[in-house]
C-alpha cells in the first residue's frame, strides 16, 4: 500500500516517539474481581474493610490506532464505544467509565497523542457484587497510563486511587474505596480510612472459596445510598448533641447511652454498624495471627452475614437458601457479597469445594470454586489482528 506523505511522517514519528519513550504499541492488562470478607457497608463510613481478590478476572487486550479515535468491543455484554479523544470529554450516559477514566489521568498531567482499540472479556459475574466495573475501570486506567504519552505506568494503589475518582468521584456515586483499591492491589488487604488511608497487605495463605451467584441483579446505587444515607443522618443526629461524637470510637459496651436520642430503627442500625466493624477488627487480628483458624474465620462471616441479613436487611431469601446449602454441604461459613439485594454469595470451603458447589447449583445458583489472587497486571501475549 502507497502512504500519502501526511500518514508516513505520522507513522515515522509515532515510531520514534515509541522507541524513545520505551511504550509498546499492543498491552494485554488483566485484573480480578474481589469478595469482601469483611467490613460490608463500612467503607464509605470510613470504617475499614478486609477485601480478598479472586481468580475470575477481567482481560483488556488494546493496542495504538493512529487516529484519535477510541474503539472499544465488549463482547461478554454486546456492547461496543466508539469516541474521538479530546481534552475534554463530555458525558453522554451515566457512569461513562471510558470518558471519565481520560478525563481524570489528563487532570494528572496524562495526554495523548492517539487513540486506542480495546477489546474487554472477563469471567467476573457482572452487576452482582463482586466488583466487576472496578476491574474494568482500573484495567482501563492501567492500560492507558502505561499507552499514554507520558509512558508512566503507576502502583497499584495509585492506579486504585485514579479508577476511584473516575468511577464515584466524577459521577457523585454513593460507594467508597474498597472495590478500586482491592482489585488493583489485590491479595487480602486491611484497608482503614481514619485517620488517613492505609493500605496494609495481610500474609496469609487462605484455602478455596465458592462463590454462588443468584443470577437475580441488584440496584447497586439504591441499595447503597439507601443504608449510607440511614446511617449518615444517625451520625449527622448525634453530633448534634455531641460534636465529638464518631463511628471510630465507639464501643458495644457504651452504645446505651446513645438510646435516649434514636429511634428504635435508628439505634438497631447504629448497633448493626459497631458490630460489624468489631467482626472487622477481630478477623483482621485472625488473619494476622501465626496460624489461621479456618472454622474460626468460617464463624466470622457467618456472624457478619446475620447483621447484613437481620439488621441492614441487604439479604435476599434466595442468597439465604444458598448459603444454607453451601453450610449443610460443609462450607465452613459464608456471607452475602457486595452491596446486597441479589448478585453473589461466597462461602469458605476448604474442604469439599466441588460438592459445595453443587449444592449452590440445586438451590438454584451457579457457582464457582476461586482462590485468591493477585491485582491488576500486564499479561504476556500478542492481542489478535
Amino acid at each position: 500500500m502507497i502512504r500519502g506523505p501526511n500518514k508516513e511522517a505520522k507513522r515515522i514519528r509515532h515510531i520514534m516517539h515509541s522507541a524513545i519513550s520505551g511504550t509498546t504499541d499492543r498491552l494485554n492488562i488483566s485484573t480480578p474481581g474481589r469478595i469482601c470478607l469483611f467490613g460490608e457497608h463500612q467503607d464509605y463510613l470510613h470504617l475499614p474493610v478486609i477485601p480478598c481478590a479472586i481468580s475470575l478476572r477481567l482481560t483488556l487486550e488494546g493496542r495504538r490506532r493512529t487516529d484519535s479515535m477510541v474503539q472499544i468491543d465488549l463482547p461478554d455484554v454486546r456492547s461496543h464505544e466508539r469516541f474521538p479523544l479530546d481534552r475534554t470529554m463530555p458525558y453522554t450516559k451515566e457512569r461513562d467509565y471510558f470518558r471519565s477514566a481520560i478525563n481524570v489521568l489528563t487532570r494528572h498531567g496524562y495526554t495523548f497523542s492517539g487513540g486506542f482499540e480495546c477489546v474487554i472479556r472477563g469471567s467476573i459475574p457482572i452487576n452482582a457484587g463482586t466488583s466487576s466495573s472496578s476491574a474494568l475501570v482500573v484495567s482501563w486506567i492501567n492500560f492507558l497510563t502505561r499507552m499514554s504519552d507520558q509512558a508512566k505506568p503507576v502502583s497499584p494503589d495509585l492506579c486504585g486511587r485514579y479508577a476511584y475518582e473516575a468511577e464515584v468521584l466524577e459521577f457523585h456515586e454513593p460507594g467508597g474505596m474498597m472495590d478500586q483499591y482491592s482489585t488493583a492491589v489485590g491479595g487480602v488487604s486491611f484497608i482503614s480510612f481514619h485517620p488517613a488511608l492505609e493500605i496494609q497487605p495481610i500474609d496469609v495463605r487462605l484455602e478455596t472459596f465458592v462463590l454462588g451467584d443468584s443470577r437475580r441483579p441488584k440496584d447497586t446505587k439504591y441499595i447503597l445510598s439507601h443504608v449510607k444515607n440511614q446511617v449518615l443522618e444517625i451520625v449527622a443526629h448525634l453530633s448534634l448533641e455531641h460534636p465529638k461524637f464518631s463511628l471510630h470510637d465507639m464501643r458495644l459496651e457504651g452504645l446505651e447511652q446513645w438510646k435516649q436520642f434514636l429511634s428504635a430503627d435508628q439505634f438497631m442500625l447504629l448497633e448493626g454498624t459497631i458490630k460489624n466493624h468489631r467482626i472487622t477488627l477481630e478477623a483482621k487480628e485472625l488473619l494476622t495471627s501465626k496460624s489461621l483458624d479456618g472454622r474460626r474465620l468460617g464463624e466470622l462471616l457467618t456472624r457478619h452475614q446475620s447483621i447484613l441479613r437481620d439488621i441492614l436487611k441487604i439479604s435476599t431469601p434466595k442468597i439465604d437458601r444458598m448459603l444454607d446449602a453451601a453450610m449443610d454441604a460443609g462450607a465452613y461459613g459464608g456471607k452475602i457479597n457486595g452491596s446486597g439485594g441479589g448478585g453473589c454469595m461466597f462461602v469458605y470451603a476448604p474442604e469439599n469445594p466441588e460438592r459445595i458447589a453443587e449444592a449452590i447449583e440445586r438451590s438454584g445458583g451457579t457457582s464457582s470454586i476461586v482462590r485468591m489472587d493477585s491485582g491488576t497486571r500486564v499479561e504476556p501475549g500478542k492481542v489478535a489482528d
